[in-house]
């Protein structure tokens, strides 16, 4: 049984990272759909399809890669864990890679990125790390 599902999603596109693989299957949750949702508009992602089937559905993400074959995802980092959970206030939104990556946070106006977050004034959990 998986304890943490968002690390599991970020472990499953890690791991496709490194074998260079196209896309990666991802079982379906609406936080993980939220996330999925912020990769694209940030960039670190080509697309991604939810796929239903008899069970929960499942996400299918089309990884992004340069020219030389690299991937746009340098590394994505699980901030708030089940056994420690992170919470920001407005003023303590971090940056990442100075600016360079993508924090993002769970709220109470839904999961949004870093930026969004000190935009509209929220604080709330930090899920992870993107750059």
């Amino acid at each position: 049984m998986i304890t943490d599902p968002i690390s599991d999603m970020l472990t499953r596109i890690r791991n496709a990272i490194k074998v260079k693989a196209d896309k990666v299957d991802i079982p379906a949750s609406r936080m993980k759909i939220e996330i999925s949702k912020i990769l694209k508009e940030e960039g670190f992602i080509k697309s991604y399809k939810i796929i239903k089937d008899k069970k929960q559905g499942i996400i299918r993400i089309n990884l992004k890669y340069t020219s030389e074959g690299d991937s746009v995802i340098s590394n994505l980092q699980r901030i708030s864990k089940p056994g420690r959970r992170v919470y920001v206030s407005k003023d303590e939104i971090p940056h990442v890679m100075g600016g360079l990556g993508v924090a993002i946070l769970t709220t109470s106006q839904g999961v949004m990125t870093d930026k969004e977050c000190r935009h509209k004034g929220v604080g709330g959990e930090v899920i992870c790390y993107i750059w």
